[in-house]
């Protein structure tokens, strides 16, 4: 996977948006399906959009809790969904970024004979697998390959109970052992974001989806799966005054991050398209926006906040093109939290952090915060952690398309593991 691409204006890559499954909360309309499961109408429905005998050229696709039902889930989907036997798959992962890294990969790989490919991602929190502890799974592995009967009963035997326990995944981060929202917690203090701002971006990001859905805005972008016909997460009813009288989660005593100003565990599938010009021939005509460049980004995470990356990555994509945050007329930002977003806002806005810490000499400006986020983000919409990344995209090219040609669109996602990645996008 590049780090940076190497996309070639007179050879442009397009994102066309795809479809999705309706977000659901986790035990919730979508619980029934597994990952697979949940993929299925997503794969079918971007299918059904081609001629008779046409195929993806590629698809990829990821998650980023294992099951070890399968190896590889996209050639899982691919079969699963009809699509001919003879289309490739293969899976990727990258947290919270994962399907978004699905398209970049795509697009790296783009040429010659492939003109079009399927990114996607899922995640079925729902159906989130229970482990074994290592010890209980070397004595039920050496346990089967006993041969005779005495071995079977000397394996059997071997057991100890310290062994018999279960691995329940977390959503801690392996090298720091916290979870991601205390490591937000810590975020929002370093930077000083007050709990009232956090409130506030979630209202807004529930009202702004909530407006979106009466208004239509997904109804092309949205299939029904399992028990859910439509997003079941954004809230009418929220207000400010009710967020304000959540109890913080993480740090009980002096926290801000809340079950309102953060993304809800959510189960999901989603997809787009990514074309070369070629590419966009054999889909419908519709909406489009070229992938004009991209940026990964890793920070130290014992110098630096986990989720803080993307306020690396978007200075120096914006650097490479000579443009400020003015110059960007959609931001897309995920909202794992309200607080990441925020952070990372803020950092965007320090000339001091653009210099020092991204390496940026130019002062980027003030943030357009009328830009950011129009038709709702992850707190209102949900984060099935694989498809957030499609999700995001999607919507992206669907209103920068609306806009009229030359807009130009920041899309932005921070992944565990203090990782970013980062799109800009231009409107034909």
């Amino acid at each position: 996977m590049p780090m940076k691409p190497n996309l070639d204006p007179a050879k442009p890559v397009w994102l066309v948006p795809g479809v999705r499954t309706p977000f659901a909360r986790v035990d919730g309309g979508l619980a029934a399906l597994d990952a697979v499961a949940l993929s299925v109408p997503v794969a079918k429905a971007m299918g059904a959009k081609l001629a008779a005998g046409d195929r993806p050229d590629l698809v990829a696709w990821g998650t980023v809790a294992s099951n070890l039902g399968w190896s590889n889930i996209a050639r899982e989907v691919v079969l699963e969904a009809g699509l001919p036997g003879e289309t490739p798959a293969f899976t990727t992962v990258l947290a919270c970024s994962t399907s978004m890294v699905a398209a970049f990969e795509s697009a790296s790989m783009l040429g010659g004979s492939l003109s079009l490919a399927m990114a996607g991602g899922v995640e079925s929190m729902s159906r989130v697998q229970i482990g074994l502890s290592q010890g209980l799974s070397d004595w039920l592995r050496r346990l089967s390959q006993a041969r005779t009967f005495g071995e079977r009963i000397d394996r059997f035997l071997a057991i100890r109970g310290a062994d018999i326990r279960l691995h329940v995944p977390s959503v801690r981060n392996r090298a720091t052992g916290k979870s991601m929202g205390e490591h937000c917690e810590e975020m929002a203090k370093a930077w000083r974001i007050p709990r009232e701002a956090q409130d506030r971006l979630a209202y807004e990001s529930h009202a702004r989806a909530v407006k979106a859905l009466a208004g239509g805005f997904f109804d092309d972008l949205v299939i029904p799966a399992g028990e859910a016909t439509r997003d079941g997460i954004p809230r009418a009813d929220t207000t400010p005054e009710k967020l304000a009288k959540l109890k913080p989660a993480f740090d009980r005593t002096a926290g801000t991050i809340t079950a309102g100003n953060a993304s809800p565990l959510t189960d999901g599938a989603a997809a787009l398209w990514v074309a070369t010009q070629a590419g966009l021939s054999r889909l419908p005509a519709g909406p489009r926006a070229r992938l004009v460049d991209w940026e990964i980004a890793a920070v130290d995470l014992a110098t630096e906040g986990l989720l803080m990356a993307p306020a690396y990555a978007i200075p120096r994509l914006l650097a490479r093109h000579g443009l400020g945050l003015a110059d960007i007329h959609l931001w897309e930002i995920h909202e794992a939290f309200a607080a990441q977003a925020l952070c990372n806002i803020a950092a965007l806005e320090s000339e001091a952090f653009v210099r020092e810490k991204a390496g940026v000499a130019a002062a980027l400006g003030a943030f357009p915060w009328d830009r950011l986020n129009p038709n709702g983000g992850s707190v209102a919409i949900g984060h099935p952690f694989g498809a957030t990344g499609a999700r995001i995209l999607s919507q992206a090219v669907k209103e920068l398309a609306a806009m009229g040609p030359g807009k130009r669109a920041v899309v932005s996602i921070c992944a565990d593991g203090g990782l970013g990645t980062v799109a800009l996008l231009e409107s034909a």
